[in-house]
């Protein structure tokens, strides 16, 4: 048992610390940021600072200003370079199905009990993560290689109630497109499509002019 779960854990920090992350000399950066639902287009300015905090300014419309700080934040939150034991030092791992595509099922216990994770060549393929007061499932179909770790580049996810079970609005399916800048590969586009009750809604985020702050 000893030895599954080590190997198990190996495993899963393997694919772990293969994620691309931006290291502590990360700067922090500005672009030009073009975001388009439905019909309408909003333009403006976008700043993530070195400490990874969002801005975006020149667009008054709230609910797209909104929507575009949310990509933001939520891009810089996973490119924070934690190591593998502040992150997961307090959990256990243990190997739950290989699938036929040959995709390795990790189960979690201990402080992320009841999260599961599946890992394919190295990379985290499928996430269900319980956190803030819900379930999310992600399933990654394919990634960015930048030679300092991988991208995801097309992906979908979903929200079910932890109690219940029952699915929390519709599947989004995203696409990103990321640029080198300098030393650090910045979200340049991203394209997400979500399901709703009466079709789906499709939202597309362009960052150009991405310069590093100095």
């Amino acid at each position: 048992m000893v030895g599954t779960q080590t190997s198990a854990r190996e495993l899963f920090r393997s694919a772990y610390e293969n994620r691309y992350t931006w290291d502590a000399n990360f700067p922090g950066y500005t672009a030009e940021v073009t975001y388009k639902v439905g019909d309408e287009t909003f333009t403006g300015q976008a700043t993530v600072s070195a400490d990874l905090k969002a801005e975006v300014t020149g667009i008054d419309d709230e609910a797209a200003q909104k929507a575009i700080h949310q990509q933001l934040w939520e891009t810089a939150i996973h490119r924070v370079r934690r190591s593998f034991e502040d992150t997961h030092g307090q959990n256990t791992f243990v190997y739950g199905e290989t699938d036929s595509e040959g995709a390795v099922e990790i189960l979690m216990g201990g402080k992320a009990e009841g999260d599961r994770y599946q890992l394919r060549d190295n990379e985290v393929s499928m996430v269900h993560r319980h956190i803030h007061g819900v379930v999310v499932t992600i399933h990654t179909f394919s990634s960015h290689q930048t030679g300092a770790g991988y991208l995801s580049h097309r992906y979908d996810s979903v929200y079910h109630d932890p109690q219940s079970g029952e699915q929390k609005g519709g599947k989004s399916v995203f696409e990103d497109e990321y640029e080198k800048v300098g030393d650090y590969f910045i979200l340049s586009r991203r394209q997400v499509v979500t399901e709703t009750e009466t079709g789906s809604v499709a939202q597309d985020y362009r960052f150009t002019n991405i310069q590093l702050k100095k």
